[in-house]
């Protein structure tokens, strides 16, 4: 099935900011998004420790930082990349979908704007997730998606399972299994993907979405891309992390401007792959990387992308970045 309408096709991706049930309604409010996404969450929520879970916002031409006054939201332009070694959401699953339905049951415009809830977990644990998904839409009337993130680089001892091909078998074996039993009415699914970086980790995930149809896909939307990890930004020329990290390394994931074209080739590679097969040609695909503006969304679109989501620069600019991107601002 293909994804709820979503109009204008641009939403915020999975990060920081869309946290709180305050980022929640913001978002939802905004006449300039047409779905909105939670943070990826866990059945019991994530163990945040501000110590070692940590952002910032760079120039991609000198490496230069953000200034210490300058707050989410207010990041100069010239500052568009950022890293972060964050992990998932503090908040549980339970309490997101509370959200939801809190921001809906006040919903005094009647819109009509799908939320995609975002999760994470082992296989078992996400199709828990999958079956509280589908009780929630029973109760509400926009409709719910579940974006199943699978490409975390910062989880220490846990590389992201997008990479892997029997590790993908695993949860599209569970996805496929409750797909028969969910009926009508089932909400869309989808995968987060890491950015890929050569033909075989393409391959790897076209071959496990191919084993996964029985008759068909249970995959509907691909989210292409999250961060690149292994990156690392200094504070200083005598090679002192900008931020800190599980590890101390302060390595993490990269974001904004300098993925933009990365993710433009990830989303073309994977929408031609996609189209080669019948069974996965109904496939959407959510283009998210560097998108700051009227242009960087016109590309994305133009390699792919039925719907453009936004995480950096909602970071760095704040809510107005919607309105500045689709080019009405």
């Amino acid at each position: 099935m293909p994804l709820p309408s979503i109009d204008p096709p641009l939403i915020n991706s999975s990060n920081p900011w869309a946290t709180t049930l305050e980022d929640l309604q913001q978002l939802f409010d905004c006449p300039h998004t047409g779905a909105v996404t939670t943070r990826t969450s866990l059945l019991h929520g994530f163990e945040h420790d501000s110590k070692i879970h940590q952002h910032t916002f760079f120039s991609p031409h000198d490496h230069s930082l953000k200034p210490t006054d300058a707050n989410d939201g207010c990041v100069p332009a010239v500052h568009s990349a950022s890293l972060n070694t964050l992990g998932y959401s503090p908040i549980p699953l339970s309490t997101y979908l509370a959200m939801v339905s809190k921001i809906l049951n006040s919903n005094i415009k009647r819109s009509s704007k799908p939320f995609i809830v975002s999760v994470t977990g082992s296989a078992n644990a996400v199709r828990e997730c999958y079956q509280k998904i589908q009780r929630a839409q029973g109760l509400i009337e926009n409709p719910l998606c579940m974006e199943i993130n699978l490409s975390c680089p910062n989880i220490p001892d846990k590389p992201p399972p997008a990479y892997s091909g029997s590790s993908l078998a695993e949860y599209l074996t569970v996805l496929a299994k409750e797909m028969k039993t969910a009926g009508e009415g089932r909400v869309a699914v989808g995968i987060k993907t890491p950015p890929y970086t050569y033909n075989d980790q393409f391959q790897t995930l076209i071959n496990a979405l191919l084993a996964s149809c029985n008759p068909t896909c249970p995959v509907d939307f691909i989210t292409a891309v999250n961060t690149l990890g292994s990156s690392l930004v200094l504070a200083d020329i005598d090679g002192s992390p900008a931020i800190s990290s599980a590890t101390g390394a302060g390595i993490g994931g990269m974001a904004g401007s300098p993925l933009h074209p990365l993710a433009l080739g990830n989303v073309r590679t994977i929408r031609s792959m996609l189209d080669q097969h019948e069974q996965l040609k109904c496939i959407d695909i959510i283009g998210i990387g560097g998108v700051s503006d009227k242009v960087g969304f016109d590309r994305m679109r133009s390699v792919g992308a039925k719907v453009v989501g936004v995480g950096t620069a909602l970071g760095r600019a704040g809510i107005d970045v919607f309105e500045k991107i689709l080019g009405t601002a």
